[in-house]
């Protein structure tokens, strides 16, 4: 934490807010869960680099021990932090647009794969986009945590889920800025929590 805050003074002022993703991140992994996560436009393209940080090494090797695994194999396996980048689901996304209900094509993800072990991530600028909500409020209903990456104005995922992050900023674009170094920092930190000494 001290790191980022050094590099990014501004985010001080969400430093707990950080710290309580961490530990929902933590809990969820240790308890045998998974994250999924869900965003439109660039908060999209957060997930898929958020997945990209947890499946696989990022900044510590994850040698992998599991014994049910062939040796020949394992060697060129990582360990995983199991994570699922619901924009990601193109198929089945489309056709629930087109067949249904658009604000509702991540609840209907989360519907599908959350169970109460489970950690869903929402990212939105605004803290106010509707499927975003909606997958929320699904998440909520089947017992699964929820945390939000939003902007600093209080919202709706803000007063809806067990966890907001409120990057310092209402410009879009500055508070995307902000939710880089943010999911990076929790995605190094839950890795050492796991990978140190291994």
């Amino acid at each position: 934490m001290k790191e980022l805050l050094r590099n990014h003074p501004a985010l001080e002022v969400c430093k707990e807010q950080i710290g309580a993703a961490l530990g929902l991140m933590i809990e969820t992994y240790e308890n045998g869960g998974k994250v999924l996560l869900c965003g439109n436009g660039g908060s999209a393209a957060d997930c898929e680099h958020i997945v990209g940080e947890l499946m696989k090494g990022f900044l510590l090797k994850r040698p992998v021990h599991d014994e049910r695994i062939p040796a020949e194999l394992r060697r060129n396996l990582q360990g995983a932090l199991p994570a699922i980048s619901l924009p990601s689901q193109i198929a089945v996304l489309s056709a629930f647009l087109n067949d249904v209900e658009p604000q509702m094509l991540y609840a209907q993800l989360v519907y599908g794969y959350a169970s109460e072990k489970d950690l869903v991530i929402g990212i939105s600028t605004s803290g106010n986009s509707e499927n975003i909500v909606n997958a929320i409020r699904v998440a909520k209903a089947v017992g699964a945590k929820t945390l939000a990456l939003t902007g600093e104005k209080p919202s709706r995922l803000s007063a809806l889920c067990d966890v907001t992050v409120q990057a310092p900023s209402r410009e879009t674009y500055r508070i995307q800025e902000y939710h880089l170094p943010i999911y990076h920092y929790l995605c190094a930190a839950v890795e050492k929590h796991f990978f140190t000494d291994i």
